[in-house]
């Protein structure tokens, strides 16, 4: 995608000195485009931890590049080991992490040390280029879903999609997964319209989404968390497509909190609700979602401050509630698949079941 018109990925090694990582600090954003270049595994540790790198696809692919990173200075097989477990405990939801981590040891585990730090960068190379290639392929197949409801309103008619939290190219490597099949429609001329929740408490959808989507010229509306409801008992939402960290066998959905209240507005007025994911994302080793995943919390500060610029233009953090209240802040919810249309994946389009995922992917059994 890009910026200014220039083409960017989310993550790419330094092409002076070729193995430094760079990144958007994607705490500054919109207001600052600053580029990171992290140059050990415990930068990128806290760059994953504090958020200025997130998004489940993205997490893997650069915790992928921290292993490289880390290898360089010890190639042995205990520093690969401790790396890898360091790295993999830094968020513990997205499943695009722990996969990421273990389709490295497995490449890197039967290598001599000295060949280690060149295969490492060599696979985390080959899994954003996957990575970018899968999100393409969302793109294309979540076309076809907003394609069809051009056809049954009109061309010229608008397509309401809301989407919840950030789950655009700067969540991945390249081209996102719900916001991907968005982006082709508009560039096809589809006349699509996208309210834009604002994602308490980090605000990645008035922050990230709104800058992508303005960046891109695509309409849209920012709205308060708890307007999606209000706006599909008044038929101002045609479609729902949001992201995922972590999909079940059983195709439950774990994502941003508040997602789950949009999937239960969503039935209640018969709106279907479409998750986006590449296959990195499903696990398929959990099958309950609501007992099985692991839910983030994170710290209460990021309820009860908010950060913005202010009327002079600069960036501040201010205070929002009284001193004393204790705050509470589950990162993630789970959607039971039940209330899931259905999942848009780099295969194609299925039912949020456990027969739909395998008819997509019957290697999994």
């Amino acid at each position: 995608m890009k910026i200014n018109g220039t083409p960017y990925r989310s993550v790419w090694v330094d092409e002076k000195d070729g193995w430094s990582v760079h990144i958007f600090d994607q705490t500054r954003l919109p207001f600052a485009l600053d580029i990171l270049q992290l140059t050990t595994p415990e930068q990128v540790a806290h760059a994953i931890k504090t958020m200025q790198v997130r998004g489940a696809p993205l997490i893997g692919a650069v915790a992928a590049y921290g292993l490289a990173l880390a290898l360089r200075a010890d190639s042995s097989d205990t520093a690969l080991e401790q790396q890898a477990t360091m790295l993999a405990a830094t968020r513990p939801t997205a499943i695009n992490l722990r996969w990421a981590i273990e389709r490295m040891l497995k490449h890197l585990r039967p290598l001599p040390p000295t060949e280690r730090v060149a295969a490492a960068y060599a696979e985390a190379g080959r899994i954003c280029d996957e990575d970018a290639a899968q999100n393409e392929a969302i793109g294309r197949h979540g076309l076809e879903l907003l394609r069809t409801l051009a056809a049954q309103r009109g061309k010229n008619d608008k397509i309401n999609i809301l989407t919840h939290c950030n789950a655009g190219w700067i969540a991945t490597v390249d081209w996102g997964t719900a916001l991907a099949p968005i982006y082709m429609a508009h560039d096809e001329g589809l006349n699509v319209h996208v309210w834009v929740d604002e994602t308490r408490p980090r605000n990645q959808g008035a922050a990230l989404t709104a800058w992508e989507l303005g960046s891109h010229g695509v309409p849209h509306t920012v709205i308060a968390d708890n307007a999606g409801g209000h706006l599909m008992q008044h038929g101002l939402v045609d479609i729902v497509i949001v992201g995922t960290d972590r999909v079940t066998r059983n195709a439950d959905v774990a994502n941003k909190i508040g997602t789950y209240l949009k999937a239960l507005a969503a039935q209640d007025n018969n709106v279907s609700f479409w998750v986006a994911l590449p296959s990195t994302t499903i696990d398929w080793r959990v099958a309950d979602g609501l007992r099985e995943i692991p839910i983030e919390e994170r710290s209460g500060t990021e309820i009860t401050h908010i950060n913005g610029r202010d009327d002079n233009g600069q960036l501040s953090r201010v205070q929002i509630t009284p001193d004393g209240s204790q705050a509470a802040n589950p990162a993630f919810d789970v959607t039971p698949a039940r209330l899931v249309t259905g999942l848009i994946t780099e295969k194609g389009c299925c039912p949020a079941t456990p027969e739909g995922l395998r008819s997509l992917f019957p290697e999994q059994g």
